[in-house]
């Protein structure tokens, strides 16, 4: 602590504009929400605080051991034309709402200080009942000490604005049947909590015939205000100061020569037990004040050190002062806490306790929702920020799984390969001339540790999807064609004159096509995991809180399932279909397809029997006689013509029924039944479906909590405290 003691100002209110606008703040409990300004009395029980305060404000306090402060008391100087005294109860925060409605009723006007004077016992009877104080008069009190706060105005055009509180003394031994240890603790907090505020102005009242430095209070003022900068030493009971070297001592800590702070220790003389003066204006214990400060060591003391005048402008300048060093910083507090419960209100979201309130919020969210479900369908990513998740950029990764898909059924889709008719050409079988889509590989072994993950976080679409989980091994393609093919005609040969049955085809299809279910059901179960995870993290996007989204996801869960089922059945459907049905098109790529293999496999015949033509030097040119052309195309047996057709048929229909059935897979199951149809998973939550919800849907899914709605009520009553502090600090 500083070793200076800075002289008290010229007991001139520096700004009584600013002090009347605190003052209002004050009568509109902002202090709750802002720290204002404030003088706080603090001191072990029977340090004389309640006497100072009475010399200090001039409120005459009934005086007895039995009459121990046992609740903060705010005491306020107002300026008004009319004089009177106003007692009412500040209650404190942690009360209930029934608690608080009681203790604001209570309220008391007196015309003057002598009428408090005759009346304040029995008010303050009347306040332990409100407080539940237990005392003698009230043993059917619960408590000792209480954190609600006795309010104390004074008011009247000459009174300076003044505000000085009184908080319960700090002691440090219990007395059985009065005091518990709880008690201990509550005192101490009480008082800690209007310490710590760095708008606060310590008084630390403190009696002069007792060691300061055996004061519990001073050691806590020093804990909290560690510079001493807003700490004021008071010293009371000077008359009861009898050896010489503890007057030395008192006259050593106002002077500043020991233990000292920065604002300094003033040494005053309060009522005592046995004073009877009851003028209103304690004309009889000023004097007496005054002849005991004439005394020695006492008239040696600087004069604007001693005395409850000097204390009381002492006072009324440090509140200035800190009210002009707090004043900007209140208006800044007040802005930044307004934006704050502002946010706050705004994320609870708008009322909606009434059944329209309820639906209003609900559509507005639903609306919302579908927004950004159009955005992920048309690739709008610059919309939102959810899509700063690529993962949930829906369509992207649709075509994605559609691109793994169409390749994965070109390149492993069949049973067995086909063979390959060597004429001279770079066809092979993997990638065909005629099939030049782009290859964009498969990734199915990259995205599988994915969808186990994925599984994980949505255990409710074990029942719908599936995966093929080693892929590699069960995509595996056959080599061995023409002794599958040799087997079948052998095993399904009947009485047909240069010609197969029909039945040796479709047979010979399903087998090709034995894989399509699996790699189907794989590949749409890969759509449901990222459709599903879209919806529910777009859910939480556009919900307030977690509650909110998880209660929508249980309102339509069973639908979205349903959806979800609808579609992975109808690709069911469509390999059923495929696979099934007798195999036909009319597509003329079929045509062109089977007439290319049947002419493959001529020329394949007559490239050993070429010959070069040396008339033509450029290109090279080779020729064939016309005779071993015959031979070439005769020289079968009836089961190696029926053999070369059905590869050559089955190869051309399969192609065409490969690329039919993605494509109808790509259109049916997955754009019409999962994303754009009426019926998709992502048209389920909108709207309509919130305007056909009944009431009690309404109320699970929209309606305020009892937490939410004391919450809002909380916040509404915070904005609008904070804004009127705004209006008064203009």
């Amino acid at each position: 602590m500083g070793s200076e003691i800075k002289p008290p100002a010229s007991g001139i209110l520096t700004s009584p504009d600013r002090l009347r606008k605190i003052d209002q703040l004050r009568e509109k409990n902002i202090d709750v929400i802002l720290p204002l300004p404030t003088l706080v009395a603090v001191g072990d029980q029977s340090s004389g605080k309640s006497s100072l305060l009475e010399s200090v404000t001039g409120i005459p306090f009934p005086r007895g051991q039995e009459l121990c402060t046992r609740y903060a008391t705010q005491i306020t100087h107002r300026r008004d034309p009319e004089v009177q005294i106003i007692i009412t109860i500040i209650p404190a925060p942690q009360s209930n709402e029934a608690e608080k409605a009681s203790l604001r009723s209570y309220r008391k006007e007196l015309s003057s200080t002598n009428e408090l004077r005759d009346q304040f016992v029995k008010i303050l009877d009347e306040v332990n009942v409100y407080m539940k104080i237990k005392t003698d008069k009230n043993p059917e009190g619960e408590k000792t000490f209480s954190r609600d706060i006795l309010k104390i105005e004074k008011c009247g055009p000459t009174e300076d604005y003044l505000t000085v509180i009184d908080v319960p003394g700090i002691f440090r031994l219990t007395s059985k049947g009065q005091t518990t240890e709880s008690d201990r603790n509550l005192v101490r907090d009480m008082v800690t909590g209007f310490i710590k505020d760095k708008r606060t102005i310590i008084l630390a009242v403190l009696p002069a015939n007792v060691d300061v430095m055996t004061q519990e209070i001073l050691a806590l003022a020093e804990q909290y205000d560690p510079d001493g900068e807003r700490t004021l030493g008071v010293l009371t009971k000077p008359d009861l100061v009898i050896e010489r070297s503890a007057k030395e001592a008192v006259c050593n800590l106002v002077a500043g020569r020991k233990k000292a702070l920065n604002l300094g220790y003033y040494l005053v003389k309060n009522r005592g037990g046995d004073d009877d003066d009851n003028s209103e204006d304690d004309s009889g214990l000023r004097r007496k004040e005054r002849d005991l400060f004439q005394q020695s060591p006492w008239c040696n003391l600087p004069q604007e050190r001693v005395g409850v005048t000097a204390l009381r402008e002492r006072l009324q300048d440090l509140l200035g002062e800190i009210t002009d060093k707090a004043y900007p910083e209140l208006r800044s507090e007040a802005r930044k806490k307004l934006a704050e419960a502002r946010d706050q209100q705004d994320a609870l979201g708008p009322p909606r306790q009434t059944e329209r309130e309820q639906q209003q919020y609900l559509a507005h969210i639903a609306a919302k929702f579908q927004r950004i479900v159009r955005a992920a369908l048309e690739a709008n990513y610059s919309t939102h920020s959810v899509f700063d998740d690529h993962s949930l950029r829906l369509i992207t990764e649709v075509v994605s799984i559609m691109d793994t898909f169409n390749y994965s059924m070109r390149q492993k889709g069949h049973t067995y390969s086909f063979l390959k008719v060597d004429t001279g050409d770079t066809e092979d079988v993997g990638k065909n001339a005629d099939d030049s889509d782009d290859d964009l590989g498969d990734n199915s072994e990259d995205t599988l540790t994915d969808v186990k993950e994925a599984r994980q976080a949505f255990p409710e679409l074990d029942s719908i999807i599936k995966f093929a989980e080693e892929p590699i091994t069960d995509f595996i393609i056959k080599q061995d064609n023409s002794a599958w093919i040799r087997e079948m005609y052998l095993q399904s040969r009947g009485i047909e004159l240069g010609t197969f049955s029909p039945i040796v085809l479709a047979s010979a299809f399903r087998d090709q096509t034995t894989k399509w279910s699996l790699m189907t059901q794989h590949h749409i179960s890969k759509m449901i995991l990222r459709i599903h995870k879209f919806i529910v993290s777009t859910l939480k996007a556009v919900c307030m809180d977690n509650k909110l989204s998880e209660a929508i996801q249980s309102i339509i869960m069973d639908d979205l399932l349903a959806r979800y089922a609808s579609g992975m059945d109808y690709a069911k459907f469509l390999v059923q279909v495929e696979r099934e049905k007798k195999p036909y098109t009319v597509n003329h790529y079929f045509s062109s397809n089977l007439q290319k293999a049947r002419g493959d496999r001529v020329s394949e015949a007559l490239k050993g029997k070429r010959i070069y033509d040396n008339r033509c030097h450029s290109p090279a040119t080779y020729i064939v006689k016309f005779d071993q052309v015959k031979s070439a195309i005769t020289n079968k047996s009836n089961q190696d013509h029926a053999q070369e057709d059905i590869h050559d048929i089955l190869k051309s229909y399969y192609k065409v029924s490969r690329r039919r059935f993605v494509d109808n897979v790509w259109l049916y199951a997955v754009d019409h039944h999962l994303l754009s149809g009426a019926n998709s998973p992502l048209t389920l939550f909108s709207e309509q479906w919130v305007l056909g919800l009944d009431e009690d849907s309404l109320n699970a899914i929209a309606g305020e909590s009892r937490s939410t709605r004391d919450k809002r009520k909380e916040l509404t009553k915070k904005i609008a405290d904070l804004e009127e502090a705004l209006r008064i600090l203009k």
